[in-house]
C-alpha cells in the first residue's frame, strides 16, 4: 500500500497556479491544514480575498488533482477567505470599521472610471465581502444616479456621525447626498479637501472590508489629501488604450508612487467594439495601450473591459452590470477584477512603505 504523505499532498496543490495570485496555494501560504487518514486525505485553505464565486470550483479541481495520487482514494478541500486589514501607518491611522481603502483613480476623465468603480464595489459584495464606496469626485458627483438612488434622498445622523445610504448591498456615500442635484460645488480647492476628509471621517461605516474611494479626474488637492491624511491600502488606475489617456494615467501612477501608494494593477476601459448586428471587432481606441503601459511600470492589467452600451445604459438606469445580468460575461470580468484587486492587495499585506520624507530644496 502506498503511503501517503505532506510532502506529496503539498507537490499536487503545487501544479496548480491559483488565477487571482498567480503562484500556486502552496507558495501563496494558503494551506492551512493537512489531515491524511489512511487513504483520505482532508485539505483546508485560507484565501486572502473574497471569492464566494470561486472557491468550490477552485475546491474542486484541487480534490481531483489530490484524488489522482497514488494511493488516494477520498480526498476533501475547504476553501475559505478572511481579509486582513491593512497595516496604517502613525501618520495615517486607519479609519474606524474600515479594514482597506482602496483608491479607483484616472489621470483623464471620460475613460469610465466610476463605472468601473461602482462595478468593483458590486462584484466585490458579490464575492461575500462588506463594501462601501465613496463618491470623491465633489465637484461632480455620479454614483448616486448608477446606484439609482432618487434624487432628494439624504442620509440619516446618528450623533454626530452621516449614515451611509445602502443600495444593492453597498454602502455608499456622496456630497449629492447632502446638496441638491442642481446645486454647483463652486469650491477652491483646500474647500474640496475638506469636504472630503469630512465625507470619509464623519461617516458611520458598518464594519467594511473594503471602502472604494472613486477618485476625481487627475493629480490634484483631493488625490494629495487623500494620500496623505487617509490609509490608502492601494490604487487602481483605470484608462482606455489611446495614447492621451494613457499619458495621463501615467501620470496618476507616478503620483501614487510618489506618496508611497501601492498600484495595484490597470482597467484598460473600451478596449474592443464588438458590432451588435455583425459581431465585427474594431479597437476603436488603439490596441495594447494597458499591455504595455502595465509592462513599463511591472503591474498587471487586472481587467480589459469592451466599449458595450449595456455597460451605459445599465449605470444609466441605476442598475450597473454586475446586478442588471449577473450571469452576463461582462459581469464575469467585472468578478473577475474583484478578485484580482483582492488578491493584489492581500499580496501586499506585511509590506506597507514608510512614508516619505518631504525635502524642500531653493534649486
Amino acid at each position: 500500500m502506498t503511503t501517503i504523505t505532506r510532502d506529496a499532498v503539498e507537490a499536487a496543490l503545487s501544479g496548480y497556479i491559483d488565477p487571482h495570485l498567480n503562484t500556486d496555494p502552496v507558495r501563496a501560504g494558503c494551506l492551512r491544514e493537512v489531515d491524511i487518514q489512511g487513504s483520505t486525505v482532508r485539505v483546508r485553505l485560507e484565501l486572502g480575498y473574497p471569492a464566494d464565486l470561486f472557491k468550490h470550483g477552485w475546491a474542486q479541481t484541487l480534490q481531483v488533482a489530490l484524488e489522482n495520487l497514488p494511493g488516494v482514494e477520498h480526498a476533501e478541500v475547504q476553501v475559505e477567505w478572511h481579509i486582513e486589514p491593512h497595516r496604517s501607518s502613525a501618520q495615517t491611522p486607519a479609519l474606524a470599521n474600515v479594514k482597506n481603502v482602496i483608491a479607483v483613480a484616472s489621470g483623464k476623465g471620460g475613460v469610465g472610471k466610476s463605472t468601473t468603480a461602482a462595478n468593483l464595489a458590486l462584484a466585490l459584495v458579490g464575492e461575500g465581502a462588506r463594501v462601501g464606496i465613496l463618491d470623491a469626485d465633489i465637484h461632480g458627483p455620479s454614483l448616486g444616479i448608477m446606484f439609482g438612488i432618487a434624487a432628494g434622498t439624504h442620509p440619516e445622523i446618528s450623533g454626530q456621525a452621516l449614515v451611509p445610504l445602502q443600495a444593492h448591498g453597498v454602502q455608499l456615500m456622496s456630497m449629492a447626498f447632502l446638496t441638491d442635484e442642481r446645486t454647483p460645488m463652486v469650491w477652491r480647492g483646500p474647500m474640496a479637501s475638506g469636504a472630503l476628509l469630512q465625507l470619509i471621517n464623519q461617516t458611520a461605516w458598518d464594519d467594511l472590508d473594503y471602502l472604494i474611494v472613486d477618485m476625481p479626474p487627475g493629480t490634484g488637492d483631493i488625490q494629495l489629501t487623500l494620500a496623505q491624511k487617509v490609509p490608502v491600502a492601494g490604487s487602481v488606475i483605470v484608462t482606455t488604450p489611446q495614447d492621451l489617456a494613457l499619458l495621463d494615467a501615467k501620470k496618476g501612477i507616478e503620483m501614487f508612487y510618489k506618496v508611497n501608494i501601492s498600484v495595484l494593477g490597470i482597467v484598460e476601459n473600451m478596449a474592443v467594439h464588438i458590432c451588435s448586428n455583425c459581431g465585427h471587432a474594431e479597437h476603436l481606441f488603439g490596441t495594447g495601450g494597458g499591455e504595455k503601459l502595465a509592462e513599463q511600470y511591472g503591474v498587471d492589467v487586472l481587467a480589459s473591459l469592451p466599449l458595450s452600451m449595456d455597460i451605459r445604459s445599465q449605470a444609466d438606469a441605476g442598475r450597473p452590470t454586475v446586478i442588471a445580468d449577473p450571469d452576463s460575461p461582462l459581469a464575469m470580468l467585472y468578478q473577475q477584477l474583484a478578485r484580482n484587486v483582492g488578491a493584489r492587495l492581500a499580496q501586499n499585506q506585511g509590506r506597507a512603505p514608510a512614508m516619505p520624507t518631504i525635502e524642500i530644496s531653493e534649486d
